[in-house]
């Protein structure tokens, strides 16, 4: 087994699952898309609603297919015992986890760009001025949230709580990126300066300003955060009662 195959089985075991398809995959695309073109059809100013909105939702594609799919996932893997039987065969722990990381990359970067690209031709969202700036945002977004979900999963019980300790996460990401739309205004500035710091902050800021300097610093702080974090208390069994 290598680390092409564990990717695979990652991509393969993901799009068997109805469950993890309808959570992961129908609902964030679902408010991705679908908030934008109401926006689109009940402001003044539709376009740039939609706009505005439909950056902001990227949050919600991050932190639910990239944060929530992998911290879900792998909890049921450890609960079931599979990340034990890998760790059998000749693969190393860190391309055990890279391969499941990758998948999760893969898959939370084409949803937003088919988003993206679904958004334009529905509510009239305009494409992003720096596209290269966008596209490594993305990734560089997803690659983040998929670590630190990895690294979740250690602060997460059993698997069956998964889901569920994971939800506070998408909507923290989501305020704080602006999907809720007028609801972050609404809080103090502090609040709104601690939002700021969050990794699917910095990402959708880079998406829709094209600057990538400071976002990619606290992308990749955060990255290494996660890093450690796996390295310091990653379960790969589940606890003994």
């Amino acid at each position: 087994m290598s680390l092409a195959a564990t990717y695979k089985l990652g991509a393969r075991l993901f799009w068997r699952d109805k469950a993890m398809l309808a959570g992961s995959v129908i609902t964030p695309v679902g408010l991705t898309v679908g908030m934008p073109l109401l926006m689109r059809h009940v402001q003044a100013d539709g376009v740039a609603w939609a706009t505005q909105t439909f950056y902001g939702s990227t949050a919600l594609v991050l932190s639910i297919t990239g944060f929530m799919n992998i911290a879900v996932a792998l909890s049921m893997r450890r609960d079931q015992l599979v990340l034990k039987r890998l760790r059998s065969t000749m693969l190393t722990d860190g391309q055990i986890l890279a391969g499941e990381i990758a998948s999760t990359v893969t898959q939370t970067v084409a949803l937003v760009v088919g988003c993206l690209v679904a958004v334009r031709f529905v509510a009239d969202v305009p494409f992003p001025d720096n596209p290269v700036v966008f596209v490594a945002a993305t990734l560089g977004g997803a690659v983040c949230v998929a670590v630190l979900g990895a690294a979740y999963t250690a602060a997460i019980p059993r698997a069956e709580l998964a889901a569920a300790m994971t939800v506070p996460v998408f909507l923290v990401c989501g305020v704080g990126a602006g999907a809720m739309g007028p609801l972050l205004d609404l809080l103090p500035s502090w609040v709104r300066s601690v939002f700021d710091l969050l990794p699917t902050s910095a990402a959708v800021h880079a998406m829709k300003t094209g600057e990538f300097a400071a976002p990619a610093l606290n992308l990749a702080l955060w990255t290494l955060a996660g890093l450690v974090a796996i390295r310091l208390w990653f379960r790969w069994e589940p606890r003994r009662s």
